[in-house]
């Protein structure tokens, strides 16, 4: 059986499976000889089988564990659990994702009063001793006991309330000493530090299934059988006096990219409180200016660390009495804008090829640069000014309490999460907030990490707020109270908070995401579409990159005023004559459409489908609409509802719609097809290069095809006859019927190209609406029943394999046919990637996700 326990001599970065990212990147800074506190790891596999046996460790794993201290104590040359020179060592969580603050650690580990007392009497600062001892006993009761913070906040608060002390620095040791004893009042851990290394070690194992990190596994879609490692490192003290420190460093800004070194330090304080945002931190040019010769140390280690791992990187640092340790280092989280900079500046100074940039970039994380900004003339009432965390532009409504934010934002409401400081526990509200806004932390806070990490605008250090729960309002220096509900607008690139909705503006060009996206359409081999029919979404998608239209639904183009009016008369048309009268009225239409598309992707293919919803859909519903028609028509108006009624249909998805409209009412599709042929023949007279497809909607039998065919190839002849000239043309179907998919042999001769509509087929394939999933989604995803929304990614076992079925079939009756996806999951980058394996020619998504579908093209193919 594999060993459960490594020392960090003995691991490597590539071990961090096993070891976790933490403990892997610990055992790599050791072999470049870096000054880390030797320490070793529990592996992720000892987690695991600690939750097979039911929470109980595994036999033999804490003898491992007890000669590993033995190893620690020899390099350190103190003694675990012994009151002379104690060793205190520190207990934490190290997934192989790194999942910055969502499972917990225990440090200074190793106290009871006996050993305290030591500890003080060997530093000679009985201080730092007690101050060590409340820190250990808040971590153990909190940790390994679930009582949670606050009981020990409120008493350390109200003692310094007492006092008139503003920060911990102002007590004394003996008033520490009395903040111990309160502490062990509430709970009293083991006094033997074998014991309390046991329960820590449970206690973060256990907190692999904490409800903040399946929730943190849920949102970055991590996998739930991974565990955590846990790293046992002897404790060094950054809370010895004003020679000690602790501080976090980046090698490069983590909201810019800008190639500096960037981050925050905290004078006798420990790790926990930078991150905890407790105290405002100073910035690294101040602790230069302090300390150069530190600084100098710190800046070489970095530098040597990123040079080493090729990406930029995120470390901890401790300074015990003039002496600098390095703790942890990972790949830095970075705002979407920074992630783009490093990568490609990283290219540009020979560490990384284009390749490996490509890789780097989240796709989903790129809308950074397609939504908007703040209006540099909009009128703005600035009420306050903070750091400016992670960068974007958003207004909301103010909530003060994570629930809420996820409730609001649930019932389709837009929030801004008001916090002094956010924890761990906030996870769910940060993820379902537009954006956050901190009183306390500074720019490597919890809150400044988790914002950047989700993409999300956030502001922190906002000193000139004071947030105030039991009132549900915070209030500004300036005495503007802002209550509960209030809109508000954040600028995370300024750190300006402001009342109300502020004017936005779209996001401008970037040197480097045209740089990213270049290399993506050098490396990629899908070609990306858009599924747009306005004029101005088909010239946004031509502005984003697309390289066609794949679906252009043509009903949208009958719901404006005008036209809504004539396709509600042509439906309710009594006689063949009539309806042909409305039908010329929306050939106009259509074809006048069907040229502004045509001129504004010239060279380019256009994807048109033919009508698709059940007709009951143009139909009016309320009252006053439904009177205003039978005005209109003339019509009597208790007819005119029958006549509505009538149309109506049990299940409308599977009903009368699609290819059977043009089964029942030909007429249509003829128009449609002239209008589209037309428009292109006249762009082909004016010199446009057009290429119009299109497409038959909701076909389950190749029959039904030549029904229609043969009405198109008709309609086609007759126009180009009028117009004395011809045009190139394609006639395809889309597959979203199940049965489609399995007969896929018999249509795939009788057409050009296959269009999968994913929507339809997963509704099918499933048997979900997709209009009322929501209302047992949550269960289905929180039991796992399901590991995504499919209808945000392919469910590749079932609909997927219709979909290789299809493709299968067709390829080895017709060699030449298209294959284009243009379902929504044309832009889920987990998507797309299974859709080049599949051999796809093209997907197809709305226009602002085109940049994410050439990205995720890319990686794909790489």
């Amino acid at each position: 059986m594999q060993k459960s326990v490594w020392l960090f001599s003995e691991g490597s970065a590539k071990d961090n499976t096993l070891l976790g990212n933490k403990g892997a990147n610990l055992c790599e800074m050791t072999a470049l000889n870096l000054p880390v506190p030797f320490g070793f790891i529990i592996t992720t596999e000892a987690c695991l089988e600690y939750n097979r046996l039911g929470e109980k460790l595994p036999e033999g794993l804490m003898d491992e564990v007890m000669q590993a201290i033995t190893e620690i104590e020899t390099r350190f040359g103190k003694k675990f659990a012994n009151a002379k020179d104690p060793l205190l060592v520190s207990v934490r969580s190290g997934a192989a994702v790194s999942m910055p603050g969502m499972m917990d650690t225990i440090l200074n580990l190793g106290l009871n009063d006996e050993i305290c007392e030591g500890l003080a009497q060997k530093t000679g600062n009985p201080g730092f001793a007690y101050d060590t001892y409340r820190r250990f006993l808040q971590m153990y009761g909190d940790v390994a006991q679930g009582l949670g913070n606050e009981k020990y906040e409120s008493v350390l608060a109200d003692y310094k309330r007492a006092k008139k002390y503003n920060n911990d620095l102002e007590m004394k040791a003996e008033e520490w000493s009395e903040i111990v004893e309160s502490y062990k009042n509430i709970f009293q851990p083991p006094l033997a530090p074998r014991v309390q290394l046991e329960q820590a070690i449970k206690a973060v194992f256990s907190s692999w299934q904490n409800p903040r990190a399946v929730r943190y596994r849920h949102f970055n879609d991590i996998p739930d059988n991974l565990g955590t490692a846990v790293i046992v490192q002897a404790m060094v003290f950054g809370n010895k006096g004003e020679t000690s420190g602790s501080g976090v460093a980046f090698t490069r800004d983590p909201a810019t990219g800008e190639k500096k070194l960037y981050g925050e330090y905290l004078v006798n304080a420990e790790g926990e409180d930078v991150v905890a945002g407790i105290r405002t931190p100073q910035n690294l040019h101040e602790f230069k200016t302090q300390n150069p010769q530190l600084f100098e140390q710190l800046f070489q280690m970095q530098e040597k660390l990123e040079q080493h791992y090729r990406d930029m990187q995120d470390l901890e640092f401790t300074i015990e009495e003039g002496k600098l340790f390095l703790l942890q280092t990972r790949s830095g989280k970075r705002t979407a804008k920074a992630s783009v900079k490093i990568a490609v500046d990283m290219v540009k100074e020979g560490l990384i090829k284009e390749r490996a940039a490509i890789k780097r970039i989240e796709p989903e994380r790129m809308n950074f640069f397609l939504h908007p900004m703040i209006d540099p003339k909009a009128e703005k009432n600035v009420i306050a000014k903070g750091l400016p965390a992670s960068p974007g532009a958003v207004t909301g409504q103010v909530v003060f309490s994570s629930d809420e934010a996820e409730t609001m934002a649930a019932a389709g409401q837009k929030v801004i999460l008001v916090r002094k400081a956010t924890t761990p526990e906030d996870i769910h509200g940060m993820k379902a907030a537009e954006g956050i806004l901190t009183s306390l932390g500074g720019m490597t806070s919890h809150a400044a990490v988790v914002a950047r990490g989700m993409g999300k605008c956030g502001i922190t250090g906002c000193a000139d707020i004071s947030v105030d729960y039991k009132k549900q309002e915070f209030l500004t220096s300036s005495q503007i109270v802002v209550s509960k509900g209030e809109l508000i607008t954040l600028d995370g690139s300024s750190g300006e908070v402001m009342l109300g909705d502020i004017e936005k503006i779209q996001a401008q060009s970037d040197e480097d995401f045209q740089t990213i996206l270049s290399w993506a359409d050098k490396y990629r081999r899908l070609s990306v579409r858009a599924n747009a029919e306005t004029p101005e979404d088909v010239r946004k998608a031509r502005e984003l990159g697309a390289e066609g239209i794949g679906l252009c639904r043509t009903e949208h183009m009958f719901f404006e005023e005008e036209r809504i009016k004539v396709i509600r008369s042509m439906i309710l048309a009594k006689t063949e004559k009539e309806r042909e009268y409305f039908l010329d009225s929306l050939f106009k239409f259509q074809k006048s459409d069907m040229r502004k598309i045509f001129e504004i992707m010239d060279g380019l293919p256009v994807t048109i489908r033919l009508i698709d919803p059940p007709l009951h859909e143009f139909l009016p519903q309320e009252d006053a609409d439904i009177q205003a028609l039978a005005k209109s028509l003339h019509q009597k108006e208790p007819a005119l509802r029958k006549e509505i009624a009538n149309l109506r249909e049990a299940n409308p998805m599977l009903g009368f719609r699609g290819c059977r409209l043009s089964i029942v009412y030909p007429g249509i599709t003829q128009m449609q097809v002239k209008a589209i042929l037309s428009a292109a023949v006249e762009c082909k007279q004016d010199g446009i290069k057009v290429f119009p497809e299109i497409m038959i909607p909701l076909v389950s039998t190749a029959q039904e095809l030549k029904v229609i065919l043969s009405t198109m190839e008709e309609s086609a002849k007759e126009v180009f006859r009028l117009m004395k000239n011809s045009i190139d043309y394609q006639f395809g179907t889309m597959m979203e019927v199940p049965r489609a998919c399995v007969q896929a042999r018999t249509i795939a001769p009788v057409v050009r190209f296959m269009s999968f509509g994913t929507n339809d087929l997963t509704q099918m394939t499933f048997g979900f609406s997709r209009d009322d999933i929501g209302t047992f989604l949550p269960a289905y995803l929180e039991q796992k029943i399901l590991a995504h929304d499919p209808f945000v990614t392919l469910d590749q076992q079932g609909v997927g394999h219709l979909i290789r079925t299809a493709l299968k079939q067709s390829r080895s009756v017709n060699k030449k046919l298209q294959f284009g996806i243009c379902g929504e999951h044309g832009g889920d980058p987990n998507s797309i990637a299974f859709f080049h394996k599949t051999g796809f020619d093209y997907v197809s998504c709305s226009p602002y996700r085109i940049p994410i579908a050439r990205i995720a093209a890319a990686q794909a193919n790489l």
